[in-house]
């Protein structure tokens, strides 16, 4: 075969290379009606968005009026109606996420033939340079008898020069988009692993709720001055455990060394949820000086319906999960309710509580990012909420506390600020 010949196929390898394939087939699905379907789940997942918005409007209504148990009732039903929305939620983005996941194979499987030939065309060419190199210029002017024909030659092979870097550039490119591709897909298959487990998780999580609706109406006998006098019971039993937890905190403080802590910088922890709003900052907020005796917030509270998902913030190990509830009802609820602890490597421990459920067990290695529960309103919380803290790891004690149930935990606190992100936040007004 002539040299151009052999040129001109290189050549055409890699045109063939630089298109793309004919968009590909799933289940007899095209590309255009899997989009359709995607657009499709997208809009109703906002409409059932805009009813669970509609609901927390009301029950942030009811969280700032005064305690009846009517408007107790009303919230419970609120929270009821909300977790129905969710689970229609998480089937719906867990049907989107598929759809999208089968978009995103047939685009790998194409960039992947594309790379393929890429690659068989820089070899086409590597392999026709080769032989021009073997041949100098002298012994073709002596093959070709001409100087004409080897300065076409020589200019056949800077030609292969330049496709050669074109399409290595090109391949580079390619390989790039692949990555990015296979990034987007993983990222597709961690939510939709999150969506189901969240799915599972809501019906424990709406039984609950609607234990509690029960209990409190067999206690109360639907009658308001039993439900006052078991609130008021609640308010004097909290304030003692405060009490309590603020004297030994105090004698901790005393041997509190702040050079054992890590540097103070942003992103040494992430959220713990995601589109983090934070409703109430760590220390001596407006809120803390009118609901605690002590006027100190020792964490920080993020905004989130019950059943968001909660994420560890760091790479650790759950030293403690308990809950210090002694039953569904409002005036069993004590200090965090359904709490997890992770211990990290760098004399850091972070407080999750609140919690409606937990899904990790002491003893369990997490990483960051990975799911641990789902927020919620147990323990001593005017309403669904996560309280997060950190504690200097050597300080923590873990005591009974009565009348709560399970171990509290106790010791020096720290601002989680300190060592949040200082992107990506939304502060409420009044969290100060």
């Amino acid at each position: 075969m002539k040299t151009k010949e052999k040129i001109s196929i290189a050549l055409g390898l890699l045109l063939a290379a630089a298109v793309f394939l004919p968009v590909g087939v799933f289940a007899q699905t095209t590309a255009d009606q899997l989009q359709g379907a995607i657009n499709q789940k997208n809009s109703e997942l906002q409409q059932i968005q805009n009813q669970k918005d509609a609901l927390q409007a009301q029950l942030n209504k009811i969280s700032q009026s005064n305690k009846t148990l009517k408007s107790e009732i009303d919230g419970i039903n609120y929270k009821i109606n909300q977790l129905d929305l969710q689970q229609k939620s998480n089937r719906l983005t867990v049907e989107k996420l598929n759809l999208e996941i089968n978009s995103m194979s047939s685009d790998i499987s194409r960039a992947e033939s594309n790379i393929k030939k890429r690659k068989e065309a820089i070899g086409e060419l590597f392999r026709e340079m080769q032989n021009q190199d073997r041949q100098n210029l002298l012994f073709i002017v002596m093959q070709t008898g001409g100087l004409s024909e080897s300065v076409s030659r020589a200019n056949e092979t800077a030609t292969l020069n330049v496709e050669l870097a074109k399409s290595i550039a090109g391949l580079r490119a390619l390989q790039e988009d692949l990555s990015d591709k296979l990034e987007t897909e993983s990222q597709r298959k961690r939510q939709r692993e999150i969506e189901q487990a969240s799915l599972a998780s809501s019906q424990y999580i709406l039984q609950d709720q609607k234990n509690e609706k029960q209990d409190i109406l067999s206690v109360t006998k639907s009658q308001e001055q039993i439900y006052q006098n078991q609130i008021s019971k609640l308010d004097e039993q909290q304030l003692a455990i405060s009490e309590f937890i603020e004297g030994i905190e105090d004698k901790l403080r005393a041997s509190f060394n702040p050079s054992l802590l890590p540097l103070k910088r942003p992103g040494v922890l992430k959220f713990p949820v995601s589109n983090a709003v934070l409703t109430q900052y760590y220390g001596p907020t407006k809120f803390a000086e009118r609901a605690y005796k002590t006027g100190f917030h020792t964490g920080v509270d993020f905004s989130s319906t019950i059943g968001t998902p909660v994420f560890a913030t760091a790479d650790g190990k759950i030293s403690r999960v308990d809950n210090n509830d002694r039953g569904t009802s409002r005036w069993n609820r004590y200090q965090y309710g359904r709490y997890i602890l992770v211990e990290h490597p760098n004399n850091l421990t972070s407080l999750y509580a609140h919690l409606s459920r937990a899904i990790v067990k002491a003893g369990d290695i997490v990483k960051e990012g990975d799911l641990i529960g789902y927020s919620g309103n147990s323990g001593f919380a005017t309403g669904p909420h996560l309280h997060f803290g950190i504690y200097w790891t050597p300080s923590i004690q873990l005591k009974p506390v009565k009348p709560a149930a399970g171990l509290v935990p106790i010791g020096v606190t720290i601002d989680p600020m300190d060592y949040l992100p200082e992107s990506g936040l939304i502060s409420m007004s009044g969290s100060k």
